[in-house]
């Protein structure tokens, strides 16, 4: 299928995990990569959605402040989830602790960004704590962020060890 995600076999994997989900180079030489910023197990689990709704703004706002790579931060429909969208092909501990510093800060927010009427369009739709206890729980996981395939997953495990590099 064209879309990268729909080839993913969701029950292979065990979030919470950071997945590097794409990579597209442009007609012009620059680079694009995606990541696949897994909060909860899929089919399993989910955020509701003004956790949601304020993790986008919160992580969209903060991460900036630690890199200009940082292009988009987006919400999986199935609500499990972000694509992390940067520029150029950082290195993967350097994503890791992108994403690690933004938690922090979110943890650390007292006010979801742009959580009004004027800048966002559905401000009424936001939780700080439901956010913060989020980023909380995915950041406790840093060990095993690296881990994205379950050990007894369905599925042939080459095929996993080749989409997980």
């Amino acid at each position: 299928m064209n879309v990268e995600s729909f080839n993913l076999d969701h029950r292979a994997v065990s979030a919470p995990y950071v997945r590097l989900a794409d990579r597209k180079q442009l007609p012009g030489g620059d680079v694009i990569v995606k990541y696949d910023v897994r909060f909860t197990q899929p089919n399993v689990a989910h955020l509701e959605m003004p956790t949601v709704h304020s993790l986008e703004h919160l992580f969209a706002e903060h991460s900036r402040n630690h890199s200009d790579a940082v292009l988009d931060f987006s919400p999986m429909g199935c609500q499990t989830g972000f694509y992390l969208m940067l520029q150029g092909e950082p290195a993967y501990d350097d994503v890791l602790a992108l994403i690690d510093a933004t938690l922090r800060d979110i943890i650390a927010a007292t006010e979801v960004p742009a959580a009004n009427e004027v800048q966002c369009g559905w401000g009424a739709n936001h939780t700080l704590s439901g956010a913060q206890e989020a980023a909380s729980a995915f950041l406790s996981a840093r060990g095993v962020w690296a881990e994205v395939y379950a050990k007894d997953a369905p599925g042939d495990a080459s095929a996993r060890d080749a989409a997980a590099r």
